[in-house]
């Protein structure tokens, strides 16, 4: 284990320098097994949420393949999880009065466990924001909350600065990110977001790769034994523009090919109008969102299976243009989910491993197959793109 986690930091220390990407340690099957009233523990679940939406719209989401509300404002109340029991969504909450009620029935999967603790925090003094809640108070918190039922996970979702050292938002801990692995230790999954398509700083704006890196961070912080899940950003929020369809699309495949258990979008957007169910009136959006979550749910199985860690050679045409990649047998067959992690378009040559001298690999969801002769096949990407083949 420490030296396949060796590899991981390695890996981190040269993020997008190499042409080739092999595949780092990633978790095998359902991650959920060690609590009874956890998420489900069948093969084909992968959590697909949205963050702090009104119950109400349930229905809507399950519609686009959401599964899972994260969050309830100043809940969860009765009137709450009537709404999510109706729609059939599980929710992860607030451990308060109410959930503790409730918790006889799988509704509730999860104990929430605040949103950016790391951050600095209110009140403001003097002009002055107050200090991040210490990692300790967070793991004296998550202690109290495993004590009142160690049934469920508890969910902590960290700030930018899990991918993005220098982000200002931390205030006194600016540049300190020995901080998050002991802000790991109160957690059972921890998750974090960034959104780099609106991000005003532009050492981070239009670099989707800092998603993927916040992920391989959060896995190497905690050598692997916490689940890791991550947000995804779907609306403008503040910004002039939106991520595209193809960059939500790399942003969502980048975070699982690097070991993301889960995904969280965030729907709000506060500018120039503000709407916090944003995505549910945004036709295009939803489409691709609903597309994409589709795709993962016919894939959980695939994902959820073991990591042929090293199972593919992968060589970009451009050194500066890496391809990261993901390799699993399932059911005979093997698949290879890849994704371009620059915004640039490359030519990537294939050496996969334990195939038959010829085998055809079909590329999911293009209406395409390439043939493969001893292992090795091509293809091409345009900026950002994601390749998921199947090869029989």
């Amino acid at each position: 284990m420490k030296n396949i986690v060796s590899i991981s930091i390695i890996l981190i220390m040269v993020f997008g320098l190499s042409a080739t990407f092999v595949n780092s340690e990633l978790p095998s099957g359902t991650p959920y097994g060690a609590w009874k009233n956890g998420p489900p523990k069948d093969p084909d679940y992968f959590p697909i949420a949205v963050w702090l939406q009104d119950p109400s719209d349930a229905a809507a989401y399950k519609k686009a393949g959401i599964n899972l509300y994260v969050g309830l404002w100043q809940g969860p109340t009765e009137e709450q999880l009537a709404k999510l029991r109706e729609a059939g969504m599980q929710t992860i909450c607030h451990q308060n009065e109410v959930g503790l009620k409730n918790k006889d029935e799988n509704l509730i999967i999860g104990w929430m466990h605040g949103d950016e603790p790391d951050n600095a925090q209110q009140p403001v003094i003097d002009g002055k924001w107050s200090p991040p809640v210490l990692p300790e108070k967070i793991q004296a918190d998550y202690g109290k909350i495993k004590a009142t039922d160690p049934s469920r996970p508890v969910l902590l979702n960290l700030g930018q600065a899990v991918a993005w050292n220098n982000y200002i938002g931390r205030g006194v801990r600016r540049n300190h990110p020995e901080d998050y692995p002991e802000y790991a230790k109160g957690s059972d999954i921890v998750s974090f977001d960034i959104y780099p398509v609106v991000h005003r700083n532009e050492e981070i704006k239009g670099n989707l790769w800092y998603v993927p890196r916040g992920v391989e961070r959060l896995r190497t912080w905690t050598n692997n034994e916490k689940v890791v899940w991550n947000c995804i950003e779907t609306t403008r929020i503040r910004a002039e523009r939106r991520a595209t369809p193809h960059e939500l699309r790399a942003e969502v495949w980048m975070s699982i090919i690097h070991g993301s258990m889960g995904l969280i979008y965030f729907v709000h957007e506060w500018a120039p109008e503000s709407d916090t169910r944003r995505l549910l009136h945004d036709p295009e959006m939803l489409e691709a969102v609903t597309a994409v979550n589709n795709q993962i749910h016919s894939l959980a199985p695939v994902i959820n299976s073991p990591t042929n860690y090293f199972g593919t050679e992968v060589t970009s045409s451009d050194p500066a243009v890496p391809i990261a990649t993901m390799t699993k047998r399932y059911n005979g067959e093997t698949y290879v989910f890849a994704v371009c992690m620059r915004n640039n378009a490359v030519k990537v040559s294939y050496l996969v491993s334990a195939l038959p001298e010829t085998a055809t690999a079909e590329v999911i969801g293009e209406a395409r197959t390439i043939e493969v002769v001893n292992g090795a096949f091509e293809d091409n990407f345009v900026p950002y793109d994601v390749h998921l083949y199947r090869i029989r």
